[in-house]
């Protein structure tokens, strides 16, 4: 297995990071308004399998874009967790992308999406325990080689727990992180969503992380339901304005580590390119009370 000190040599040593301001997550809705406009913005992000095919104005509109702005990638679909290998073809097309964008930064979830061939359109939840943390870190060093740069591992949002599990969730990421070298994507609104799931305590579930891994963190909406049980049950839409309770926790965030890139996202009821800008205005906003 790939050790933190032998990681340096595939590391992204030559790939300037990203700033430590506001970003966006980039959607097609708003690519004519952001090239007309040049927003005062700190980076663009994109999902990564939007983008794997040749061409098309999906590549158009982001070359253009990518001229302008640092650039980040986010994967959904490496099934990271997953019981079988990785899929050779996809993270081929992910280098393939990399290779084309220069992307600032990759990261991808915690998490699995497909079994065999079958592709599932989730991102579904772990056991937490050494035969899944093995496989993991393996799956990582792979990524890892195989793009020649360092990627950020995402904390999940979660609605159920295993029986099985016999590591605590921050203990798994600690774990995996000291084992392979990435680095911690901080999701705060995954972490307030689990955590209230879960009945834990959101900022006891922050200090057993390992903040010092944190490389970008991410602020999106929830929406709420309740379970069987009549309890709060909250569910990671990103349809929705970020909650004061996540605003909450990012200011206690920011607190420990320092301005660091922070992504809006947005994925369902995207509203108009304003309303977006707004909410990372006001993570700017967070960011400069905390900068040096």
């Amino acid at each position: 297995m790939m050790t933190p000190s032998s990681l340096h040599a595939v590391s992204q040593a030559q790939v300037p990071g990203l700033p430590r301001r506001a970003g966006l997550g980039l959607k097609h809705e708003h690519f004519v308004e952001v090239l007309e406009t040049s927003p005062d913005i700190g980076f663009f992000e994109v999902h990564a399998e939007n983008y794997m095919v040749a061409g098309g104005p999906f590549h158009h509109y982001l070359g253009l874009i990518r001229a302008q702005y640092p650039l980040s990638l986010h994967g959904v679909g490496l099934s990271i967790g997953g019981e079988g290998p990785l899929n050779p073809e996809h993270l081929a097309r992910l280098a393939t992308l990399i290779e084309r964008y220069q992307p600032h930064s990759f990261s991808e979830h915690l998490a699995w999406s497909s079994h065999g061939p079958v592709f599932l359109n989730d991102l579904l939840p772990l056991a937490y325990d050494n035969a899944t943390l093995q496989r993991v870190c393996e799956h990582v060093d792979q990524v890892q080689s195989s793009l020649k740069r360092t990627m950020l591992l995402e904390n999940p949002s979660t609605y159920l727990q295993f029986q099985r599990s016999t590591l605590d969730e921050t203990d798994f990421i600690s774990e995996v992180i000291r084992r392979t070298g990435c680095g911690l994507l901080l999701d705060v609104n995954n972490v307030y969503v689990s955590c209230i799931n879960h009945q834990r305590n959101p900022l006891s579930y922050l200090e057993a992380l390992p903040l010092h891994a944190v490389g970008e963190i991410h602020l999106a909406g929830f929406a709420e339901d309740t379970d069987s049980l009549g309890d709060r049950l909250l569910i990671d839409d990103h349809g929705a304005p970020i909650d004061n309770a996540v605003w909450q926790l990012y200011e206690k965030v920011l607190a420990q580590v320092g301005p660091m890139p922070t992504l809006i996202e947005r994925d369902n009821q995207v509203p108009a390119f304003s309303v977006l800008l707004a909410e990372a205005q006001q993570a700017q906003w967070h960011l400069a009370q905390v900068s040096p």
